[in-house]
């Protein structure tokens, strides 16, 4: 090794399953005199492209075999790449063993993330996808970095094509650590993804050690506060429509409190749409809390019926539709004296984005795309000191079957309807939470109180107003069941028709009694969704 830990390139091994730029690379080392050996489909696209290349069992003397499982594991590539260069010992076993150096490995892995992802895949396939010969062959390039540049990713090729330029065909120690880094980064990634998907097929969702992995995207401005530094990673082997990664058509980039907020409205918004996959779905949250939800036959009605819930609360909010925003919505979104930061929608039409960006210079335009069904158990994971706490996600849907009717009159299919809304939003504000709907809206919400009664006065206080205009019959709902008969006391002097709570407390029947009394509806769910 030079004084100047430059080693020049001479020999390069190159085998990706993700071509990007490929012949390009390709090119730029033979421009320098390099020598390159290939595998299979690869060596088929650069010799297409008239590049010459040496097959891989031209250098291990054995043919590929047993369906390309077996082509790159051999001594005199690992040799190649694992001799050191100032070690007497090893030069003279690779001149025994007639072993050539190897400078350079060039090397994607089998899409195994991206084919996991992917609705109904059969073990089989994806057991086709776990890369073997690659990580030994990144491993192996990588621990000898004093010698040997590992390339992981097509787009380090212009940071190697610079260097090379730069230091006449060789490349820098510097430069070589950097990457062993990353290349050690990105078996570890893929190994965890593996592992991970092996632990899904598990019974038991929390396996001893816990796998998982996700990439750096974005280093952010801040945290919640200016004196907080954040970034973003994405779950490497995330299945769902998500903020993360999603496509921002317009505006800024997303804040730490955006990202939250923004992932809060969509999660919502898709539960709700869940009632009833025929209409859109709209959510407006502020400080991850819906203040608006609403269902609508376009994504016009929603976004207004949501607006509607809390005009106050939704100036500066972050809303998300299910549906397409056309030119009708943007008009509606920018119509009066409203503001918003953020607005997710699963698509928007190019008269509509261009009509919301020229009424706000800074509003941010994100466009998840459709849902998707989501794959596995999707765990949540929250930091505490010292550990990590796991739960499955609350994704259990909310049905009409699930309503147990214990007392006041029947409820029509309407107010059903109302109740199924009303429990999908109080899912997703914090404990304690009760709101107060009527139709397709929420009319308002109490949420994040120390005590029950404490959140039912905030609902009614924002909901008064509205209940007196409404035709619909109004409908409260309970994140948990109500210790005492107190809170729903309030929700039906403020003039609610109809309760639905999980039930469960001791004084069960105190509520039931009282709502009987009254001629109010009240709904048992069975089911509690606290959010803490």
């Amino acid at each position: 090794m030079t004084m100047d830990h430059l080693v020049p390139v001479r020999r390069a091994l190159i085998s990706v399953s993700d071509k990007t730029d490929l012949v390009g690379f390709a090119k730029m080392l033979t421009s320098h005199g390099v020598t390159i050996v290939s595998t299979g489909g690869t060596a088929a696209a650069l010799m297409k492209a008239g590049i010459k290349v040496t097959p891989i069992e031209e250098l291990t003397g054995f043919p590929e075999m047993m369906d390309g499982r077996v082509k790159t594991l051999h001594p005199r590539v690992h040799g190649g790449l694992l001799a050191r260069r100032n070690n007497p010992a090893h030069l003279q076993s690779m001149r025994d063993h007639g072993i050539e150096s190897i400078d350079l490995v060039c090397v994607n892995l089998y899409p195994f993330e991206q084919t996991v992802r992917k609705e109904g895949i059969a073990d089989e396939e994806a057991i086709e996808q776990i890369d073997i010969g690659g990580p030994s062959m990144i491993r192996s390039a990588s621990k000898n970095f004093e010698s040997v540049t590992v390339v992981t990713d097509p787009e380090q090729y212009d940071l190697i094509a610079r260097e090379m330029s730069a230091q006449d065909g060789s490349t820098s120690l510097g430069l070589r650590r950097t990457l062993a880094g990353a290349a050690f980064a990105r078996t570890a990634s893929y190994d965890t993804a593996i592992a991970s998907w092996f632990d899904r097929a598990q019974e038991n969702p929390f396996p001893e050690l816990l796998q998982g992995s996700w990439r750096r995207i974005e280093e952010l401005r801040y945290g919640e506060n200016p004196h907080q530094l954040a970034a973003i990673y994405a779950d490497v082997t995330n299945s769902e429509v998500s903020i993360v990664g999603a496509p921002l058509l317009w505006g800024k980039p997303l804040s730490y409190n955006n990202v939250l907020d923004a992932s809060a409205a969509l999660e919502a918004a898709l539960d709700l749409r869940d009632i009833n996959q025929n209409q859109c779905a709209g959510v407006i949250v502020k400080h991850t809390n819906p203040c608006g939800a609403a269902m609508g036959a376009t994504a016009r009605d929603a976004f207004l019926a949501a607006y509607a819930g809390d005009p106050l609360a939704a100036y500066g909010g972050i809303v998300a539709l299910t549906g397409t925003i056309d030119r009708a919505c943007a008009e509606a979104i920018v119509e009066g004296e409203r503001f918003l930061e953020v607005i997710v929608a699963s698509a928007f039409d190019d008269d509509a984005c261009a009509l919301i960006s020229s009424r706000w210079k800074n509003v941010r335009l994100v466009a998840v795309g459709p849902a998707r069904t989501l794959v596995g158990r999707p765990l949540a994971m929250r930091t505490v000191a010292g550990g990590l706490l796991v739960q499955e996600r609350d994704t259990k849907p909310i049905r009409a079957t699930d309503l147990q009717h214990v007392a006041g009159p029947a409820p029509s299919a309407a107010a059903i309807q109302t109740a199924l809304l009303a429990c999908v939003v109080v899912k997703h504000l914090k404990s304690n939470a009760v709101c107060i709907a009527a139709g397709d809206r929420l009319l308002g919400a109490g949420a994040g109180q120390m005590d029950r009664v404490a959140s039912c006065r905030i609902a009614c206080d924002k909901a008064t107003s509205a209940m007196s205009q409404c035709s619909s019959i109004p409908v409260a709902a309970s994140d948990a069941f109500f210790p005492f008969s107190d809170g729903p006391e309030l929700l039906i002097r403020a003039g609610v028709k109809c309760i639905a709570h999980p039930g469960g407390s001791k004084r069960d029947q105190e509520t039931i009694d009282l709502c009987e009394q009254h001629g109010v509806t009240c709904l048992i769910t069975g089911t509690r969704h606290f959010r803490h």
